[in-house]
């Protein structure tokens, strides 16, 4: 075995903090979603321009949660932009995120799903597939 295979048999990988359940993260964006339309969320400005991104900050289940609407080019490209919600998690180090959307086909169709975890969602709301 060469040294360097050595070493990378050594480390420690890089590991996420554990994901939240997808009920915890649709419980999440529909309380942001409240409190940034009824105004009631601390609101940034991102990159220089004036503040208009509702941002909450909250600690609950042994994580650090950030949520806010989604400030990607792309988000603003197709008027998502209020709509797609970014969940952050940390713990000890570790982070995730999600991103919450409104899915516009398929048996989610109008319902707020996580992306990449469709099937958990579908799940959730009793659809089967």
């Amino acid at each position: 075995m060469r040294a360097a295979d050595a070493r990378a048999d050594d480390e420690v990988p890089e590991r996420a903090a554990p994901a939240p359940t997808v009920a915890r993260l649709l419980q999440l964006d529909l309380d942001y979603r409240r409190q940034a339309q009824a105004g009631a969320l601390v609101t940034v400005a991102p990159e220089g321009a004036r503040a208009w991104l509702p941002r909450w900050e909250l600690d609950a289940d042994g994580l650090h949660f950030t949520v806010s609407y989604s400030d990607t080019a792309r988000a603003h490209e197709l008027w998502h932009e209020r709509d797609w919600v970014v969940i952050r998690w940390t713990r000890d180090g570790h982070d995730g995120h999600a991103t919450v959307v409104t899915e516009y086909r398929g048996a989610l169709r109008g319902a707020r799903v996580v992306r990449g975890r469709e099937g958990e969602c579908r799940r959730h709301y009793g659809i089967d597939r």
